[in-house]
């Protein structure tokens, strides 16, 4: 069953919503082999960090759970239980460089009608260069293709979120609130 031409327009218009990576496409998207050295001799420096982004691998639990550790440390994320990280591999996705994760989020499905980004993280050293609005992309375009309706990320960085799309309401004024019933 396909996404009907109402559906395919709003995934279009969120996912528009965001620019694309400042660091060359097929960096991210595997181009040719031709295209890649070319670029390689004309534009890059040893400094030029080579990013992709891809969906997350079972092998790849034990670097993420390391991964997000100081982003946890410091308050940034909520901590993932070894089974929670497993539950996010089938719609999770991780920016990597030379074969270390610089950034990670993942799709959590709650219905049809609603998921949620979580544990959005990019590496101190390669912030600024797209990798966030990348991987909210790749996770947002993972909810349109399996229908879901809508998707919200809980943030303390609402600026970010804003620029990949996201607002603080929904249509109809619908809001989130939420209650805290323990301290972390």
């Amino acid at each position: 069953m396909g996404l009907s031409n109402r559906a395919r327009t709003q995934c279009s218009r969120a996912t528009s919503k965001l620019r694309p990576l400042k660091l060359p496409i097929f960096l991210v998207r595997g181009y040719s082999s031709a295209a890649w050295k070319s670029f390689r001799e004309n534009f890059m420096t040893d400094a030029t960090p080579v990013v992709t982004i891809r969906s997350v691998r079972s092998e790849d639990l034990s670097a993420i759970a390391t991964f997000i550790e100081p982003f946890v440390a410091i308050g940034k994320l909520l901590p993932r239980t070894t089974q929670e990280l497993e539950d996010l591999v089938p719609n999770g996705f991780v920016a990597e460089s030379d074969g270390r994760i610089v950034g990670f989020a993942a799709l959590e499905i709650y219905s049809p009608k609603m998921s949620e980004i979580r544990s959005l993280a990019v590496a101190p050293d390669f912030r600024g260069v797209g990798i966030g609005k990348q991987l909210v992309q790749r996770c947002v375009e993972r909810a349109c293709d399996l229908q879901v309706l809508e998707v919200m990320a809980i943030t303390s960085n609402d600026e970010f979120f804003k620029q990949c799309g996201f607002d603080f309401t929904l249509p109809g004024e619908k809001k989130a609130l939420f209650l805290q019933t323990r301290d972390l």
